[in-house]
């Protein structure tokens, strides 16, 4: 039996974002059962460092299931290679039978932007009309592309540490509906623009809680290790603070984790995730003046939904 295999053109023509969002709304309505993401580390002898392997299962009883197979391995720079690698497998949940293999990349890159889309569909003011893009990665243009698709951006910045790449992506993105302007410093943008979206592999916090001003909605997906920060515990303590899962971003994310063992902020003063907002349980914006904040880690069950979308499109 012949697996298809999709790749990066097939899927980013299957997941147009208004349709992955409103799928991802669905899915966090329904009944998912979502493991927690296996996670060992293997030895690589041939560079001296330890590689990792992920494994992230979700299935639907009596449909589909699903796992995502990734691979990091630090040093494959070394051979111009790149350091995350992985697919997607979909399977008849029903036979067990394979039904396709998806490139885990590009259904990972459009899935959590897509939720981070869905999240700012409750937390951001419907007039938002600029944003703030922080990072310059893979990340940078799904992200604008799918804030643009629930919001009326008209203008977009991009800040990298490295202003050249923030250029370079900001003359990619030309011919879109809204105009892109690269830009050099961050301060005094962030406390102009509606919406701020970071995606970086930052340490130390970029966006200071000092900068920002009422009505902003921070969306930061950057921070997926207890070590990682793109906001400082100013802008935690000021802001209305969202996650996408509850268990996963209070136990992975650097941006939660530390201001919760610090004490700025507790387990309870965490608002809700997208399982609560997407069922009505917990209200999302309520005043115009409210700083939200959300932190995205990403789930198992949005690579789910976005595998099946794209198998759908197949027939």
């Amino acid at each position: 039996m012949s697996i298809p295999f999709l790749d990066h053109a097939a899927i980013t023509t299957a997941l147009p974002y208004p349709q992955l969002i409103t799928a991802l709304q669905q899915g966090f309505q329904e009944d998912y059962t979502v493991p927690a993401r296996h996670h060992h580390s293997y030895e690589n002898p041939s560079v001296a460092m330890n590689s990792t392997l992920l494994l992230m299962p979700a299935w639907k009883s009596g449909e589909h299931l699903g796992i995502k197979i990734i691979t990091v391995s630090p040093n494959n720079s070394q051979q111009q290679l790149p350091s995350v690698q992985g697919v997607y497998i979909l399977f008849d949940a029903s036979t067990g039978t394979p039904l396709a293999q998806l490139d885990a990349k590009t259904l990972t890159t459009r899935r959590t932007a897509a939720a981070s889309a869905l999240a700012s569909s409750f937390l951001s003011r419907e007039d938002s009309t600029s944003l703030l893009m922080v990072g310059t990665g893979n990340m940078a243009p799904a992200l604008i592309e799918a804030h643009a698709a629930i919001r009326p951006i008209e203008k977009v910045y991009i800040w990298g540490r490295n202003f050249e790449k923030a250029q370079l992506l900001a003359a990619q993105m030309q011919g879109f509906s809204f105009s892109v302007e690269a830009i050099l410093l961050l301060a005094p943008i962030v406390t102009q623009v509606d919406i701020i979206s970071c995606a970086t592999l930052s340490k130390q916090a970029l966006i200071k809680g000092a900068w920002l001003k009422a009505g902003q909605h921070l969306d930061l997906v950057g921070s997926f290790t207890p070590n990682m920060r793109e906001v400082d515990d100013e802008a935690i303590r000021r802001a209305s603070v969202y996650v996408d899962v509850m268990e996963g971003a209070t136990k992975e994310s650097g941006d939660i984790l530390i201001p919760l063992n610090n004490g700025t902020l507790s387990r309870s003063a965490i608002k809700g995730d997208l399982f609560d907002l997407c069922r009505n349980k917990v209200a999302g914006r309520q005043e115009i003046s409210t700083i939200s904040l959300f932190k995205s880690v990403g789930h198992a069950l949005e690579d789910l939904v976005a595998a099946k979308l794209v198998l759908n499109s197949q027939s």
